[in-house]
């Protein structure tokens, strides 16, 4: 019964791909929705969603609403509300796909520096090679429905990871692995074009 007791005692987090924010609540009793919700997970000792909300650059927009927001500020809410849990597990569902390309490597440093050193294994969820890689400390490529494993690559780029990793040549060496994994999981030749 692990995954039920999992859920009952809120070891589990999750970014959807969409972040859901409640168009009634303000940035700050969004970034406490959780915890509001289920008070028996509120972590002790540990960082607050305020002081979270600080760290990804919100600090001062607590008193705003959703329709205030840009896309990218959406994003790093909903980010605040998973982290402020404190759960092992957090499961991220392509939550950074709907945000334009500079945007969305911000994002992926900002997780990188959040997870950073913390008790959380992160399940991430995406169709963009250089955001899985740069990620990651291990891909899993899946092929096409139905879907299995087609390879388990170990990302060996050193932590903590900086900004400026995906300029490493082996992070080129790496997003190319997986990319024809990814070709031949889904039976294409990697010299061709596919469809």
């Amino acid at each position: 019964r692990p995954p039920e007791d999992a859920r009952r005692r809120k070891r589990v987090a999750m970014v959807p791909q969409q972040p859901g924010l409640l168009p009634w609540r303000t940035v700050r009793a969004k970034a406490r929705l959780l915890l509001d919700v289920n008070r028996a997970a509120n972590p002790v000792d540990a960082l607050t969603p305020e002081s979270l909300l600080a760290e990804v650059g919100l600090g001062e927009f607590g008193g705003m609403y959703p329709h205030e927001l840009s896309g990218g500020m959406a994003q790093r809410v909903a980010l605040v509300r998973a982290l402020a849990l404190h759960s092992p597990l957090l499961v991220m569902d392509e939550p950074f796909a709907a945000l334009d390309e500079i945007t969305r490597a911000e994002m992926r440093h900002l997780l990188n520096r959040l997870v950073e050193g913390q008790a959380v294994t992160v399940l991430f969820v995406t169709h963009s090679i250089t955001e899985a890689v740069a990620l990651s400390d291990r891909v899993l490529v899946t092929s096409a429905r139905p879907a299995h494993v087609v390879a388990d690559i170990a990302i060996d780029l050193p932590r903590p990871r900086s900004v400026d990793v995906e300029d490493d040549p082996r992070f080129f060496e790496l997003c190319a692995e997986v990319r024809h994994s990814l070709h031949r999981g889904n039976g294409a030749t990697t010299g061709g074009s596919g469809s």
